[in-house]
């Protein structure tokens, strides 16, 4: 191969654009804002439990997460790109669902971290790290294999937008929905307090809500994805829903 050959094959290599690289950002950004709220609603820094969870989710950032960066970064850039284009509902469901999201970390710092209120078992611990774990990994193999997941429900026309139908789409048709509900679902269990499950339920009921409004807009506006919807009958779970 040429130097020129070779010079453009480098530039048909996708790459992290500015829009990634915000994302990048955002993500420990957000993590940082995470432990803060967990540690102050705590009143202490001798919480194991939140450092536990800190170090898991960090841990599988750097693995999994990284591994995604490399193979697809255009995914990354996608979801980099904000509220762009996003629908009405769509931009009110995820502030609310955010509130709440920050309002489980906070109700676990004031719970398990400074009054114990809750008694967690330690097994019950162990399985909610487990399955933080495993749901950040289903949630990265969804974004691995689907570079038109974006933060937002859009049509993204520009980038030629198709169904996608291998790997975890195999299975249900919103797996990125399974990896939250799972990770975010074992958070509560991993950080010993019972009352944290109350916004995640919150949580739950809205990214529900939003599945539904988000796979109607997809099988009316994406071309392939009511065929796909007819193969892959169910939404988040097999046999259920």
């Amino acid at each position: 191969m040429s130097n020129l050959d070779s010079m453009q094959s480098d530039e048909r290599k996708p790459a992290l654009n500015q829009s990634g690289i915000n994302r990048l950002i955002q993500v420990i950004g957000s993590t940082a804002l995470i432990a803060a709220l967990m540690f102050l609603a705590a009143g202490r820094l001798d919480w194991m439990s939140a450092w536990v969870f800190l170090a898991l989710s960090t841990l599988t950032f750097l693995t999994a997460g990284v591994y995604v960066v490399r193979k697809n970064p255009d995914v990354v850039n996608e979801r980099g790109k904000g509220a762009e284009g996003a629908k009405t509902w769509d931009r009110i469901l995820t502030t609310i669902y955010a509130a709440f999201m920050f309002a489980m970390y906070i109700v676990a710092g004031i719970d398990a971290g400074r009054f114990q209120w809750s008694v967690m078992p330690l097994a019950l611990q162990v399985l909610g790290g487990s399955g933080f774990v495993l749901g950040m990994l289903w949630m990265y193999w969804a974004m691995l294999t689907n570079t038109f997941l974006a933060m937002v429900v859009r049509i993204q026309s520009e980038r030629g937008h198709r169904t996608v139908s291998s790997g975890p789409y195999r299975y249900v048709r919103h797996p990125m929905y399974v990896g939250i509900l799972v990770s975010y679902g074992a958070t509560p269990l991993l950080l010993g307090s019972w009352l944290a499950l109350i916004p995640f339920a919150i949580m739950g009921a809205l990214l529900v809500l939003r599945t539904s409004l988000e796979d109607k807009t997809l099988q009316n506006e994406l071309v392939g994805y009511a065929e796909y919807a007819q193969r892959v009958r169910y939404r988040l779970m097999p046999g259920v829903w």
